[in-house]
């Protein structure tokens, strides 16, 4: 059966061209009350191409209803795969009518997940015909680690604007190191060797929380996996794979975005079903930002009336947050936890090592009364606690989306966000879930198309 993406029932499709809303948000009310944080979006995304690799059921539960896994049941969609929303979250994908092997290069451009499509593709078929993938331009993301995976395995790569990937003799198990420990090329590697025959061996790979998800997901298709959580994956492919029923796990990235949300607003905030695991580092960086988070089983509880104060480093030298591979500080939190700074007492450098356009949002906030001083494309130094003032502002990608609305519900006055796509992109109703919370936020026409 067809399936219409912009069918959501609380899906920005269901209203205007999402390029012509805005928030207005009336800052200075704390944020308080309880919170279920949506699905792992990074975990979603890879599911849903984990699809590919069988012609039997999988009904994924806990997807998050968000604009970049719109576009990617969109990109499944058009390759002849069989979509259908059983609940509120929970989706049903079968893929045994899938033959075609390129890529809607119209949808692939509106999200990097869609290369996560290539990997299946190219073990089940023997080709994946893929366009340059789209996405948050926050710097460069090699495409190389994705293709030296393909190319270990035994496949063809061709690439001149678009990528050509053949295996006319099937995949070959191998034993490969990546250069980087990519968590889209891990992905990617994982579905391949899943469905191909014998032990493939993945040394520097990526542990992130969603990779581990994708595994588990491939063992209950059929796959063994050794080392999950660990940077050596052993992945015992099979002739075929099955399908599956498996429930995402919570985002830990919103997770820290809404304990940012409460700390930086006064209010006390409790964040149910988070895997406190997953939350270790965040923890850490966020209490060196004078954040105290408590936990009460696997509930998250950000108490009211936060006093936040950066703790220098012993001999008083300032303050450091710095992201990295995991279990290192996750690099989407780096912009929430530049926003939080900008609310606390004292001096801390923010070093977003990763992505050299990440903190190019920071110039909204300095004109919100920020005081912020960007060193390079990946350090900034944050001296605060600032008063910060309402704004008219663009959100130039997801997570410096949400550092502007943790800006402005602390703001003193009347902000504007637009462009808000972008953060519809990653979470899942976010104006009605925080007005939920308290907030003083409206979803209205903008006036004018963002470029």
């Amino acid at each position: 059966m067809a399936f219409d993406t912009l069918a959501f029932p609380h899906d920005p499709g269901t209203r205007t061209d999402p390029r012509m809303e805005k928030f207005i948000i009336e800052g200075g009310t704390p944020l308080s009350g309880t919170v279920v944080p949506a699905g792992n979006k990074n975990a979603a995304l890879p599911a849903l191409a984990a699809t590919l690799l069988t012609g039997d059921e999988v009904v994924l539960r806990n997807i998050p209803r968000i604009r970049d896994v719109e576009a990617m049941i969109e990109l499944l969609v058009r390759l002849g795969a069989k979509a259908e929303w059983r609940e509120e979250n929970a989706l049903s994908i079968r893929c045994d009518d899938v033959t075609e092997t390129e890529v809607d290069e119209a949808w692939a451009e509106r999200i990097r997940a869609s290369f996560l499509l290539a990997g299946p593709l190219l073990a089940r078929f023997g080709v994946a015909e893929m366009p340059p993938p789209g996405g948050d331009v926050i710097g460069r993301r090699r495409l190389d680690p994705h293709l030296d995976a393909f190319r270990a395995l035994g496949a063809e790569v061709e690439a001149n604007g678009r990528f050509e990937l053949r295996a006319p003799d099937g995949l070959h198990a191998c034993d490969f190191f990546m250069d980087e420990p990519s968590v889209m090329a891990t992905e990617n590697a994982l579905m391949a060797a899943a469905l191909t025959p014998g032990s493939t061996v993945i040394h520097n790979a990526a542990s992130e929380p969603h990779v581990q998800d994708l595994a588990r997901l491939l063992m209950q298709m059929g796959a063994r996996i050794e080392g999950i959580g660990s940077n050596r994956m052993i992945i015992h492919g099979q002739e075929e794979l099955g399908g599956a029923d498996f429930t995402i796990g919570p985002d830990h990235i919103e997770v820290g975005s809404f304990i940012a949300l409460a700390a930086c607003t006064g209010g006390e905030l409790r964040v149910r079903g988070c895997v406190p695991d997953h939350l270790r580092m965040t923890r850490l960086a966020f209490e060196r930002l004078g954040c105290v988070i408590d936990y009460d089983g696997p509930d998250v509880i950000v108490p009211a009336g936060q006093c936040l104060r950066i703790r220098s480093d012993e001999g008083d030298a300032v303050s450091k947050i710095e992201d990295g591979p995991w279990p290192a500080f996750p690099a989407d939190l780096t912009s929430i936890a530049l926003a939080m700074a900008t609310q606390a007492e004292g001096l801390v450098l923010i070093h977003e090592k990763m992505f050299e356009n990440r903190l190019f949002f920071v110039d909204k906030l300095v004109t919100m009364g920020a005081r912020v001083i960007v060193c390079d494309p990946h350090r900034a130094v944050v001296s605060g606690p600032s008063r910060l003032h309402g704004e008219r502002m663009e959100s130039p990608d997801i997570r410096a989306g949400m550092a502007m609305l943790i800006a402005a519900l602390c703001a003193e006055g009347r902000s504007e966000i637009g462009n808000i796509r972008q953060i519809d992109r990653g979470y899942e109703r976010i104006d009605e879930r925080l007005r939920a919370l308290g907030a003083r936020i409206e979803r209205v026409a903008s006036e004018r198309v963002p470029a």
